[in-house]
């Protein structure tokens, strides 16, 4: 079992930065695969950022390539997600995800076992 508690949502204006934390706990040496979801009011969740942790392998959604960064503290198995230039289209709840088994892609929902609570972000313009 893994255990994710994210941090550090909130309000932030059009073209400005936030850092989110992701503190993993449990069976973390198990653990595979992480990544970054978000989901918007009326919308599917979809993929922010997901990597392989052992290799680094990563892979970015397009929406957010360039202005957002996936940061891995490993001795701590905490990792970030470095928001910059943000617009009113990242608003959402933002989830960190993680799993012990390899896939063969990093981008799809149902591949990834434990779920963090989420955290908001509202980007204001």
């Amino acid at each position: 079992q893994v255990q994710l508690v994210e941090s550090g949502g909130g309000l932030v204006q059009v073209g400005g930065s936030l850092r989110l934390c992701c503190v993993a706990s449990g069976d973390t040496f198990r653990i595979e695969r992480m990544a970054w979801f978000r989901q918007a009011p009326g919308k599917e969740r979809e993929l922010v950022v997901g990597i392989r942790w052992k290799s680094a392998g990563h892979h970015y959604a397009d929406s957010v390539k360039g202005r957002f960064v996936f940061i891995r503290e490993r001795a701590k198995s905490t990792v970030h997600l470095q928001m910059n230039d943000l617009k009113p289209e990242d608003t959402a709840a933002y989830y960190c995800a993680a799993d012990p088994r390899y896939a063969a892609t990093l981008y799809k929902e149902d591949d990834y076992a434990y779920w963090g609570q989420g955290t908001q972000v509202t980007v204001s313009s």
